[in-house]
Formats: structure tokens, sequence, C-alpha cells
């Protein structure tokens, strides 16, 4: 092959990845920068709860980086957050759950509040619905510390603020969302329970978790789609 012929593959190779390149930054950019708005009434059920269910078990599992990347998945799942900016977003939920997690007091968990505001902030310049964020925040972060609580608070309490929870965010009367609350945080305790067990969580333990995952987001999306 001629130094000629080899030079011009050189070129075109660098104008190929120079294009490829160029391509990728305009998709990460209409991805942040152009406006997305969808309903957060509108999402799958089953595939939340097989998601959240990986979480958790990449929580016990100590795979921060599946985790991250699970959660950027769940965003994209039930927010329709677009595919860059949903890592955007797992960035700050991840940052409010370390803060939380390296707290001791409710003086200390509070610390991790703002993080949740400007995540929620970012949430609803994705929707079509309107609700109060700091607001929505306060509660995310108030389950948060009753379920780390236990001592304090039971798994009733728990139902209680997770319904708070969905309450606001989707405006929604709180008696609305009973089942969901009882059936998540029934979720939580049996996650919780089959943790402490000698060895850990077996499978059939996380099937369990799902199944009872699947049937809260299902209460869930009837809920919020029903009264929509």
């Amino acid at each position: 092959m001629s130094k000629p012929t080899r030079l011009h593959q050189r070129k075109i190779g660098w104008w190929l990845w120079r294009g490829g390149l160029l391509i990728v930054l305009i998709w990460i950019a209409v991805d942040i920068f152009v406006p997305h708005h969808h309903s957060i009434r509108q999402f799958n059920p089953q595939e939340v709860a097989r998601l959240e269910t990986a979480m958790w078990r990449s929580y016990y599992d100590k795979k921060p980086v599946v985790l991250f990347w699970q959660l950027a998945g769940g965003l994209r799942q039930q927010f329709h957050a677009p595919f860059w900016r949903s890592f955007g977003l797992a960035f700050l939920a991840t940052k409010a759950a370390f803060v939380f997690k390296q707290g001791q007091s409710r003086t200390d968990y509070q610390q991790a509040l703002p993080a949740l505001i400007i995540y929620y902030e970012a949430i609803q310049k994705l929707t079509v619905e309107r609700f109060s964020v700091q607001k929505v925040a306060a509660l995310e972060l108030n389950w948060w510390i009753i379920h780390r609580q236990r001592d304090r608070y039971s798994y009733a309490d728990l139902a209680t603020a997770l319904r708070q929870t969905s309450a606001a965010l989707y405006d929604q009367p709180t008696a609305q969302f009973a089942t969901y609350g009882n059936l998540r945080a029934d979720a939580m305790r049996l996650c919780d329970e089959a943790g402490r067990q000698p060895g850990g969580a077996t499978e059939a333990n996380w099937l369990r978790i799902e199944q009872k995952l699947s049937q809260a987001w299902n209460s869930l999306h009837d809920t919020v789609l029903i009264t929509n």
C-alpha cells in the first residue's frame, strides 16, 4: 500500500472519529437542554418493581456502581428521564442518600435535604404535572428517617409516610395511596428481615420482595391513572 493511500485512510478515520464525537455531543446537548415533558402517571409498574428489587440487592451486595446505573434506569422508567439526564438525576439522588447514610441524628439527616430539593426540581422540569418541590423533598426525607429509625417508628408509620409522599407528588388525597403505602412498607420489612438473617437474603426472599413491590407499584399505577 502506498504512503499517500495510508495517509488518505488516516484522514478518513480521523474525520469519522470527529463526526462520531460530534454526533454524541449533539445527542448529549439535546438530551440535557431541550425540554422533555411527560406524565409521571404513566410508567411500567412491573419494570419499576424489578428495578427497585435489583437496586436493593446491589445495596446489600455493596455494589455502588451497579446501583448507580440501576437508579438511572429506574428514573428513565418512572419519570421518563432522557438517557444522559438520568445519570445527573441519579447522581443527585445518590448524593442525598450518602449524606443521609452518614448521619446519626435528625439534624444530620436534614443535611440531605438540599440535594433532594435539587433532585425534585429536576424531576419537576420533566413532568407535565405540578407539585410542591419543597414539600415532596421534605416528605421523601421524612420516610427515609422513619425507615432508618426503626427503634422509634413502626412499619405502619412508614406506610403512612410513603402514602403522604405520593399524595404530595401526584396532588391527590392521601387516603387513595393507602394500599400502595402498606404494600411498599411491607416490601421494605421483608427486605430488612432478609438482610438480618444468617447468610443474607436468599433468592426466595428476593422473589417475595419483588412480588410485593410489583403489587405496590401496580396499586400506585392504578390509583394515579384512574384519578387522572
